[in-house]
This record gives C-alpha cells, structure tokens and sequence, in this order.
C-alpha cells in the first residue's frame, strides 16, 4: 500500500474517501489526475467518471463514489438572468465530468450557449469579480463553477447571482443519482482487491466519524460541512447510482462526446 503512487481531487467532497490512508497521496485538479493515471504516473485514483466513460480500461472499485441525488451545490453555473438567456458560459477546465454534464444538459433542454474554455480555473478577485464587470456586461454570460472554489464563490456572491446546479439539474431531467468521481486502478496494478478492501474500509471508517472529520476543518463553516456531507453528496456506488453513470454515458455516445457502445465495468 505504501509504495502505490495514489492520486485524490483536492476538494472538500474527497475527503470522507481519503482522510487516514497510510501513505502519500497527489492530490491535485480532477483534469489533471485523469491525465496522470492515464498515463500511468498514478496507480490509483479518485478522479473523475468521465475518465472511465471515455477510457474503461481500468478496474473501478465497487460500492464507492462522489455522487449526488439532488443538488450538489459544488457544481454550478453561476448566472444572471434566465438560464434560457444566457449566450455564453466559460468553462472551468479542472472537470471533464462537469463540463461533459453541462452539455448533456444543454442539449437536452435544447439551449445552446456559445461554450469557451477558461486557461485557467483561477476565479478573479475583486472589483472585476468572476465575470466581466459583475455589471451590465455581464448579462449574458455565466461561468461554470465546480468544487471549493464553487462554495467560496457562493458564499462571497450571494444574492448577486443565480446557481443552476448540475446536479439537481440532473435529477430532474433524469430521477436517477449522479455519479461525479469514481477510484480507479489501472489494469497492471497487482492486488487490486485489497486496495479497494482498503478504500472502502477507509470511506466507512470517516463515515462512522463524520463529526470528527468536519472539527478537523479549519476554512469551512461547521454546519454547512454537516448538510454539504451529509445531504448534498452520497459517497456509495449502488445500483442506482450505475444506472445514473450508464445513463450519463448514454447521453455523452449521443452528443458526440464519447465512442458509442456499451459501457463495461470492471468492478473490484
């Protein structure tokens, strides 16, 4: 277990999956991780499903995940305005999966925003804020917001913008859960039984212990963790949540953003 080369999101939503692994662990963007697992510089990841939908190479560990049934509140287009209204929407590159979720949900509601990819997913600060101006010219535009800096943004904006969250979004359109990151281990990782016993002990361990875990926290207000925890996100990988991820596959082979085909998984 020591010598594994693990990657882990950096975000709030992970930590209830990696908080106690004895070992070292690259936490990083979820864009980023994919690259590096994909390319064998990790072993193991908490990254995002969309690496799985688009590459099904890799044995995915059984009955965990960072889902939602409902809002998730973490990932948001923040806009003004009707959401029918908006003409363009900047995409924060640190997700495939959300950025690939927002299109589906597009497509399907038959709204077409011009989408522009951001360099960076470094929201700006101050007068200027996240979008053009914060005034007038900013009417038209929305920005994909997704993990920590998503809940900062709202909690530095509220009231100024509207939050189109993907995941109730989802749940609307579609009634069934949505499967944002999965752990996945490359094909010539030996044990890979043992490392998903591992992960998923660990996830019930920081369960079990969830009050410790959000007094560990030295940012985030206390009482939001608790509803963030344990009413916005699921950390399990049932049923529901494969036909929601199958779904979601389904939906990415018809709008182009995926080979069409069954979806595969190999599960450990």
């Amino acid at each position: 277990m020591h010598s594994l080369r693990v990657g882990c999101v950096k975000y709030l939503n992970a930590r209830p999956l990696i908080r106690g692994w004895q070992g070292e662990v690259d936490f990083d963007h979820p864009s980023a991780l994919c690259k590096r697992l994909a390319s064998s510089q990790l072993d193991v990841a908490l990254v995002s499903s969309f690496e799985f939908l688009r590459n099904p190479i890799y044995r995915v560990v059984d009955d965990v995940s960072i889902s939602s049934d409902g809002p998730v509140y973490s990932v948001v287009v923040a806009h003004r305005g009707d959401i029918s209204e908006i003409e363009q929407i900047e995409l924060d590159p640190a997700s495939e999966t959300a950025v690939n979720l927002l299109r589906c949900l597009l497509a399907e509601i038959e709204l077409n925003p011009r989408l522009v990819q951001c360099s960076t997913s470094i929201l700006p600060v101050g007068p200027a804020g996240i979008l053009p101006a914060l005034g007038k010219s900013a009417a038209r535009t929305a920005r994909l917001v997704i993990g920590d800096q998503a809940i900062r943004f709202r909690e530095t904006y509220l009231g100024r913008f509207e939050f189109w969250d993907l995941g109730g979004q989802w749940k609307k359109h579609v009634d069934l859960p949505f499967v944002y990151a999965l752990w996945l281990i490359r094909p010539e990782v030996a044990d890979a039984k043992e490392i998903a016993n591992r992960l998923r002990e660990l996830r019930d361990e920081n369960l079990a212990n969830l009050e410790e875990l959000i007094g560990a926290e030295k940012e985030f207000d206390h009482q939001f963790l608790s509803r963030y925890y344990r009413e916005h996100l699921r950390f399990s990988f049932g049923e529901q949540e494969k036909d929601g991820l199958q779904t979601f596959a389904t939906l990415c082979a018809r709008y182009h953003l995926r080979p069409k085909g069954d979806l595969t998984f190999t599960f450990v």
